[in-house]
């Protein structure tokens, strides 16, 4: 396949990006491009009939989505060639009950979900996305469905307080995640004046109270929410307000993310970690298997795996530190064969480049980085080390990820935490202790990771989806000559 110039590579995340505001709406864009390309969509829940030479997918909670493809010449026990990200980005999620109304303000109740750079979330124009439950009845018939919701005006923001009621805050910005995070929805006298009527037909009381019950026809979820905002995900979905039975929601910043700079050379963006990452491995895999031929001499299973909950620590049924990663070995291994023997062979015979971004060099802040190792923008991608396995990667692996990159003439970085300073993790070393798969940790360099607006450079864009597509081209036969436990 022709080489993709880095314009339209890095265009193509934007749209990406664009696309998903969560990682339900990352799980479904990936969904799309991979039917596009002719991936076969699989089920958990049913047993699976695969084929050498074919390609499939499966989504889990649909917010973890893994993708493989198989090669013609797979024989059960042959390795598995994975990378691995995350589609979950620091944010603000709404409460159970999110209904909060004080000092003639309609707010919004959040709870903050990983290690989020809150102060950045301040006087943005916030909207909301996630997923809603809608309860649907055809024929005396109920079901409930799963849809994806995304409001695209903003809707919502987090105000700051006017430096002269607060004359320390050139000193100290502090923000008390509890009372100082809820965003601001509406005025609840302009509510009023504009008419949110109840299933009654009568004004809702409650836009003007702390939330009691105003009529009997009040659903259980006007108790828990702000009707406006109800109505709002109703007019957006097509329903009545009534038939939301519960949903999983976000804030979300409404600045589209673009490529920018005074050379056009950055991307700004939120959730670059990891959508970018997760975006040009999706990508390498698609264009690598993207006819017939890519997979006629491919005796391995190319993989990627996008799981949710990493800021989290991965502890979930759809984190890389639940069984999904194993499972979906051994269900493929023992598609082609009922030999229980085989899969501990193909765990051995496998590989792992967990891709989560890296942190560059900060030109105000340089004392932050290890003098030796301070990766750059532009620079390539980093693989990440700690002595104390909060990073996977060791010599044998590291190695093959750059004979890859030398194969190909990609710059290739290395990054080490100070010894005097945390140290952060991945999905890496929770997979290669949990499912025993050989790993490196990689990942391209940004500036301002976990804020609400990223950045990273447009040539590591274009150098991961290289390498990453490299990669799975060319392993089988890279590992060939490695020799270790001989």
């Amino acid at each position: 396949m022709a080489k993709q110039e880095p314009d339209s590579v890095v265009s193509d995340l934007i749209g990406f990006l664009n696309a998903a505001p969560t990682a339900f709406h990352a799980v479904d864009e990936a969904k799309k491009r991979l039917r596009s390309a002719g991936y076969e969509q699989v089920s958990e829940r049913e047993d699976w009939k695969l084929e050498a030479g074919k390609k499939y997918f499966f989504t889990r909670n649909y917010s973890t989505i893994v993708a493989f493809a198989i090669g013609k010449k797979y024989v059960a026990g042959n390795g598995f060639h994975i990378v691995g990200a995350h589609t979950d980005s620091p944010c603000l999620k709404l409460k159970p009950v999110s209904k909060v109304a004080k000092g003639g303000y309609l707010e919004v109740g959040v709870q903050t979900y990983g290690g989020g750079l809150w102060h950045t979330w301040f006087d943005r124009d916030l909207t909301i996305a996630g997923r809603v439950i809608v309860r649907e009845e055809k024929d005396g018939s109920v079901s409930y469905l799963h849809k994806l919701v995304r409001i695209e005006e903003p809707i919502m923001r987090i105000p700051t307080l006017a430096i002269h009621l607060d004359r320390d805050v050139r000193d100290a910005f502090k923000v008390n995640a509890q009372t100082h995070l809820l965003p601001v929805l509406a005025t609840a006298v302009k509510a009023e004046l504009n008419k949110v009527v109840a299933e009654d037909g009568e004004a809702d009381n409650d836009i003007l109270t702390s939330g009691e019950k105003s009529n009997e026809k009040t659903t259980s979820n006007a108790l828990k929410h702000h009707s406006l905002l109800l109505q709002l995900l109703a007019d957006q979905l097509g329903c009545e307000p009534e038939h939301i039975s519960d949903f999983e929601l976000q804030a979300c910043d409404t600045q589209p993310s673009i490529i920018a700079g005074a050379a056009k050379e950055f991307v700004f963006s939120g959730r670059l970690d990891n959508l970018c990452m997760s975006f040009c491995s999706l990508k390498a895999l698609v264009d690598a298997t993207s006819s017939d031929s890519n997979l006629e001499d491919e005796s391995g299973v190319r993989m990627v795996a996008l799981f949710d909950h990493e800021e989290v620590g991965s502890d979930s049924a759809q984190g890389a530190g639940s069984p999904a990663m194993l499972n979906t070995l051994s269900r493929i291994t023992h598609s082609f064969t009922t030999d229980s023997k085989l899969l501990e062979k193909a765990i051995q015979r496998s590989f792992l480049v967990s891709a989560d971004m890296a942190h560059a060099l900060h030109p105000n802040y340089m004392d932050k980085h290890e003098q030796n190792h301070q990766p750059k923008l532009h620079g390539g991608l980093v693989i990440k080390h700690n002595a104390n396995q909060r990073y996977a990667t060791n010599a044998v692996t590291a190695l093959i990820f750059r004979e890859i990159a030398r194969n190909h003439s990609l710059p290739v970085q290395d990054f080490v935490v100070r010894n005097d300073m945390a140290c952060g993790s991945t999905i890496g070393p929770i997979l290669a202790s949990g499912v025993g798969i050989r790993t490196v940790d990689v990942g391209a360099p940004q500036l301002s990771m976990h804020s609400i607006r990223e950045m990273c450079a447009v040539d590591d864009v274009k150098y991961s989806y290289e390498h990453f597509k490299a990669f799975f081209q060319e392993f089988t036969r890279l590992d060939a000559k490695i020799k270790v436990d001989a």
